[in-house]
């Protein structure tokens, strides 16, 4: 049987079964964000509300910081994280951004000329 090749693309975190589990409390979490209720107890209480979860202190600190590569990191997985991201006011576009590196208007200029070029 191969073996996949895994070829490093900067600003990622390749998601494997590995960082599955490291990050499933941070996931299991973001997956309750589809309940408006859930939202509303995480803004009203985050500390309480990561701790009911039981996500480790790495997880915590990611979570405050509101950094989605810190995030992505300790385990979560993007789609979870887009939950979380929608919490803190951030869109794919913004997650985008902060995985190139770039501001959020030079990662739209990029989407604009990658579009221009199909």
């Amino acid at each position: 049987m191969n073996q996949p090749h895994h070829r490093p693309i900067p600003g990622t975190q390749p998601f494997d079964g590995a960082l599955a589990q490291q990050g499933y409390a941070l996931n299991k979490m973001c997956f309750s964000f589809n309940d408006a209720a859930n939202r509303e107890a995480f803004r009203a209480d985050p500390e309480g509300y990561m701790q009911r979860y039981g996500l480790t202190e790495a997880q915590k600190q990611a979570v405050r910081s509101g950094q989605v590569l810190a995030m992505l990191a300790a385990g979560g997985n993007a789609y979870y994280l887009a939950k979380l991201a929608g919490i803190y006011g951030l869109d794919m576009q913004d997650i985008g951004a902060q995985q190139t590196g770039v501001t959020k208007a030079e990662f739209q200029a990029k989407l604009v000329a990658a579009n221009q070029q199909c």
